[in-house]
């Protein structure tokens, strides 16, 4: 009994190391504890610089990284070179907005013509300055390449215009003559309109078309009217026009800043001019001010621009 009560009393720590041991995990569990507090009070989320609460600031930042979009990939024709300068790079190099060479401007060109052609297409693709990649277009490289050997040629310099791939196929797929129509079919047989001998030929029973005699012709009229489309669907379609015109022309000049165009949501820069009506916005916005040509360059029809200026405007209400 003596020797059970002697172990006993000498607790869980027998030797020197079962001390050391135990003295380490006094100091350090504190010391985890500690870190795990820091850590996650410190990994709580952050608000981004420059954020802030508001409504536009939110739709921001959880606005979606990704959309499908589903096109026609059949062939199509390629865009002249006029057409894309003039539906892409006239709202800046027009009027020579944020340093941006003027059409026909042979002393701004001059130097950019030293760097070659691949080097300003490689600007034109890839962006430089203010101007951001394809300008914000939706045009192809070599409908790109285009314009600026278009812009180049007309300040002195006498590039090749790249020839389009879609122009070679449709000048290789140009379809052959149309061989003649064959003659029409002979018509039906005698036999298959005269009854054959001995059969009778007693008009037919009257089909669902042609009413029996004595029955009434009168028929109602069961015929529903065709659908149409709805008002939702067009305001879509509208909306949708609108938002694809200013991504394609808008987006160069109003979603930086560039030559003092009011940015993309800045409620405090749209101010003064929505003070004067959305009618005198609409109207500045077609026939132009400043550095702004008309329509911005864009050669949309009025009702799609108006879409473009209403989507625009409803960003800083």
């Amino acid at each position: 009994m003596t020797n059970e009560n002697e172990e006993t009393s000498h607790g869980l720590i027998k030797t020197p190391g079962q001390t050391l041991l135990a003295a380490s995990l006094g100091f350090l569990a504190p010391v985890f504890v500690i870190m795990g507090l820091v850590y996650y009070y410190s990994s709580a989320p952050k608000m981004a610089p420059g954020g802030d609460n508001s409504a536009q600031s939110i739709d921001q930042r959880i606005q979606k990284v990704g959309k499908l979009e589903v096109s026609d990939n059949s062939p199509r024709a390629a865009h002249s070179a006029e057409e894309v300068y003039k539906a892409q790079c006239a709202a800046c190099h027009a009027s020579g907005a944020a340093g941006a060479p003027k059409f026909g401007d042979a002393a701004a060109w001059a130097p950019r013509i030293k760097q070659g052609l691949e080097a300003l297409e490689h600007s034109a693709l890839k962006g430089k300055g203010a101007m951001p990649p394809q300008a914000g277009g939706q045009f192809d490289d070599t409908e790109i390449a285009r314009a600026v050997v278009y812009m180049a040629n007309a300040a002195g310099a006498k590039f090749e215009e790249p020839a389009a791939a879609s122009d070679d196929a449709s000048a290789a797929s140009e379809p052959a003559a149309a061989a003649p129509a064959s003659a029409p079919a002979p018509a039906a047989s005698a036999a298959a309109e005269k009854p054959a001998a001995g059969e009778s030929s007693a008009t037919p029973a009257p089909t669902p078309e042609q009413p029996a005699a004595g029955e009434s012709s009168a028929t109602p009229a069961a015929a529903s009217p065709a659908p149409t489309q709805t008002a939702s669907a067009e305001d879509d379609a509208h909306a949708a026009a609108g938002k694809k015109i200013y991504d394609t022309t808008c987006a160069a000049c109003h979603g930086t800043g560039v030559a003092g165009a009011p940015k993309f949501g800045d409620k405090a820069a749209w101010a003064p001019r929505l003070a004067a009506g959305f009618d005198e916005v609409l109207k500045i916005a077609t026939h132009g001010k400043g550095a702004m040509p008309p329509k911005g360059g864009s050669n949309a029809s009025d009702a799609d621009f108006k879409a473009a200026v209403e989507y625009l405007v409803n960003s800083a209400r």
